[in-house]
């Protein structure tokens, strides 16, 4: 199979595991008033999600290493479907919700880094960073539309009908990379030691600088993800009047949509400029954004909805140039254990971004001041990426610009 093939499976099967994966922060509001939850209760039902999956993708990556990546994406392909069927026909208040959330958060642990391992074991070379793009395109813009479609379904029938319908979704990716990508193919060389074992990963001091600046990335992506929706209904509440076309879950929705546009951008960027030196770039200025954008809800909801979308095209647009930086720096036979550290680092990141948020509005309240100060610790926790990228100095990659970054050639 050539690797166009490939990419295009992998890619679409992609789009159909993520469609439910935010399901539940686009319908957050719903579920805060449904089962009276508090603001932490809602942050623990949106982060129990990365929590899940970074308990489990040391594991579940680094056996890519040892057996074939196609085997444990479809395994957990459908747990990623049994945890959207199971919250949208089982679950009555937080305890519940969590539980499959948790779920959920597993199955995608053994589907989004497994699926690039398998991506990247057909695709080599200089068009590699490129379909690692690709994937994080499929991957944000079917997370995009995930948003609107869940607010869509359950407002013809029911917030349940969002849940399964998306538990079908992930079906289907079952079908098709079961039937379309080749299962044995790659030949799979275990490496020497344990399965546990990432020592010679986090002495890699470039991947190691791009998973640490990928945890705080994370971190961001997934509070403003997570609670975005929440947030501008506030913003919408507080002015009053109709949204028209810039209803919160459209809104949120353009955002990831916008997000893909300037992650696969983004490579380019870091291939022509040198990988680093935009990275760092882009996270000082994310920075800038995350002081002000809870502020903005004061002067009007038009302002707060575009200080959105920017906030999430600076966001996402290193995306894509810090997982293929951590891929393509991976030493020979650790492909699976350096994506499973870069993994769990940035899900982690993941994990505390949405609780955080919740902690700092139950504290500070839900005005303007609570929101305010909770996307401005996005700030200091960013900080952390482009000292990394001090420090370490990784290397870029093959493909971009010679003498950039490291880079012979």
């Amino acid at each position: 199979m050539n690797a166009a093939r490939i990419v295009a499976v992998v890619v679409a099967a992609q789009f159909l595991a993520q469609i439910g994966a935010f399901a539940v922060p686009a319908l957050l509001p719903t579920f805060i008033a449904e089962w009276s939850l508090s603001n932490a209760e809602a942050g623990w039902i949106t982060g129990i999600f990365y929590a899940g999956y970074t308990l489990t993708v040391p594991v579940l990556v680094a056996l890519t290493d040892r057996l074939p990546a196609k085997r444990i994406y479809l395994v957990c392909v459908l747990l990623t479907a049994a945890a959207h069927l199971g919250y949208a026909l089982l679950s009555e208040g937080f305890w519940s919700a969590l539980a499959f959330r948790a779920l959920a958060g597993i199955g995608w642990a053994g589907t989004y880094m497994p699926g690039l391992k398998a991506l990247t074991d057909h695709v080599e070379g200089p068009g590699q960073s490129r379909a690692v793009a690709a994937h994080a395109g499929s991957v944000g813009i079917s997370g995009a539309l995930s948003f609107l479609f869940a607010a869509t379904v359950a407002g013809w029938w029911s917030w349940h009908w969002a849940l399964g319908l998306s538990g079908a979704a992930a079906l289907a990716a079952f079908a098709l990379m079961a039937a379309g990508l080749p299962g044995g193919s790659v030949a799979v060389t275990p490496r020497a030691g344990s399965l546990l074992d990432f020592r010679p990963v986090l002495h890699n001091r470039s991947a190691m600088a791009y998973a640490l600046s990928y945890c705080v990335h994370t971190w961001e992506m997934s509070a403003l993800r997570q609670w975005g929706v929440t947030f501008l209904t506030f913003a919408l509440a507080l002015h009053g009047g109709e949204a028209g076309l810039l209803a919160p879950a459209t809104v949120v929705a353009a955002m990831g949509l916008v997000g893909v546009g300037t992650s696969m951008a983004g490579n380019e960027a870091a291939r022509r400029f040198g990988r680093r030196t935009f990275i760092f770039s882009v996270m000082l200025a994310g920075m800038a954004m995350a002081l002000a954008i809870g502020f903005s809800a004061a002067l009007s909801y038009a302002l707060a909805a575009i200080m959105v979308l920017v906030y999430a095209a600076l966001i996402w647009a290193d995306s894509s140039s810090l997982t293929a930086g951590a891929a393509g720096t991976a030493a020979p036979g650790q492909r699976g254990a350096t994506l499973a550290v870069h993994s769990t680092l940035g899900y982690a990141g993941g994990f505390m971004g949405p609780l955080v948020v919740g902690l700092v509005l139950d504290l500070a309240g839900t005005g303007i001041l609570g929101w305010g100060l909770a996307f401005a610790h996005l700030a200091l926790v960013t900080a952390v990426g482009p000292l990394a990228l001090w420090l370490l100095r990784p290397s870029g990659l093959a493909g971009d610009r010679a003498g950039a970054d490291g880079v012979a050639g």
